[in-house]
């Protein structure tokens, strides 16, 4: 179906085209010059020290809990609320991932209190996830973090330059992990990165994205070794040159598209606050957001006239989404217990579209098709 407005749209035109072009041209596709400064960029724009590309998100998750040591056996605190892959990335290393609840409707992130609640001797992180690019409670869960012994791992695919007192989401645990897949702030069409101001950290992470080798193809093209080493079981997660290229556009765009998004919300807000059959989350929150999605909650509802509500906005050409299906009632997941705001949210939500080019008519027509 083609829809009148989409969920969201590409902030892509011929610049990422000659970018990727360029690239091909040079006749070197693969992990090299262009992730390095794609890597460097990304570091200075969050004003951390390390940042590694790699394939996606997942992976990243991946590799911080490996860095960190996370092993089977060991549990890791995680929100059910997010996209499977936050839960997912603990089976890799065959710990168990136990799902914490939300705060609340009107904040749908994971709850510090949950959080406390689920520790127990076998628990050695907590991965974290800022729902839409709002961020968690992070000073109460870094204090819990350390009164427990415990390693934090940001999921910020939603987060890229939000923030919160003041530091970038991604840069306040022990390890920050972003997406670029196609319908992120920032898009190589599949990508990801991940941060850290430990040296250790990333130096683990360049390893173990490669194979385990001491040295990678580019390096040993541009005469750094003729030979290499391999010391650990790696993994094939590298980035490429093209999506690098791409992602190196996209952060040039990226501030100007945030703030357009800034303004798409203020007019949803202003559209449906008095709407009284509906919680906006976060509709009070001040600080700089990505605002990656724009979800609603209907109130008086179940997950049936939630569906219904959101037949009626498809036929009238508006694509919505859910912003997420709970991980832990997921067939993989299902002997975990009832998470009652998650619960909640999982019937409740619709994700209305969310990107830069929407006007204040589109956003006028979509407030007006919900009120009916």
């Amino acid at each position: 179906m083609s829809y009148k407005i989409p969920l969201f749209d590409l902030n892509f035109d011929e610049a990422e085209a000659q970018a990727a072009y360029d690239v091909i041209k040079s006749g070197w596709i693969s992990t090299g010059p262009k992730c390095v400064e794609l890597e460097e960029k990304f570091a200075s724009m969050l004003n951390v020290k390390y940042s590694c590309s790699v394939t996606n998100c997942t992976v990243a998750l991946h590799l911080a809990l490996v860095i960190l040591g996370i092993k089977e056996g060991d549990e890791v605190i995680v929100p059910s609320l997010t996209f499977v892959a936050t839960a997912n990335a603990v089976r890799y290393v065959k710990a168990t991932p136990i799902f914490a609840d939300i705060i609340s409707l009107e904040e749908p992130i994971i709850d510090p209190e949950d959080i406390r609640k689920k520790i127990t001797a076998k628990t050695k992180a907590i991965i974290v996830m800022h729902y839409g690019g709002f961020p968690c409670k992070m000073d109460e869960i870094m204090a819990i973090a350390k009164e427990y012994n415990l390693k934090v791992i940001e999921d910020a695919c939603h987060g890229p330059l939000s923030e919160y007192k003041g530091k970038k989401l991604g840069t306040i645990g022990d390890i920050g992990c972003f997406s670029f897949f196609s319908n992120k702030n920032i898009s190589t069409g599949e990508g990801g990165m991940l941060v850290t101001n430990n040296f250790d950290y990333d130096q683990e992470a360049r390893l173990l994205r490669s194979h385990g080798m001491t040295t990678m193809s580019y390096q040993r093209a541009t005469g750094h070794s003729t030979e290499y080493d391999v010391i650990r079981l790696g993994y094939n997660y590298r980035m490429d040159d093209i999506r690098a290229a791409i992602g190196l556009v996209q952060l040039d765009k990226l501030k100007r598209d945030l703030e357009k998004r800034a303004q798409v919300r203020s007019w949803y807000i202003d559209a449906l606050k008095d709407n009284h059959d509906l919680i906006i989350p976060f509709a009070n929150y001040n600080g700089f957001v990505s605002n990656y999605i724009f979800p609603i909650v209907l109130k008086n509802a179940d997950k049936e006239k939630r569906d219904k509500v959101r037949r009626k906005l498809h036929r009238a050409g508006i694509q919505t989404s859910i912003h997420y299906p709970p991980a832990h009632k997921f067939s993989i997941y299902s002997n975990h217990k009832i998470l009652n705001n998650t619960d909640m949210a999982g019937d409740l939500l619709i994700s209305l579209p969310m990107y830069a080019k929407l006007n204040l008519q589109e956003i006028k027509y979509i407030s007006i098709v919900i009120q009916k």
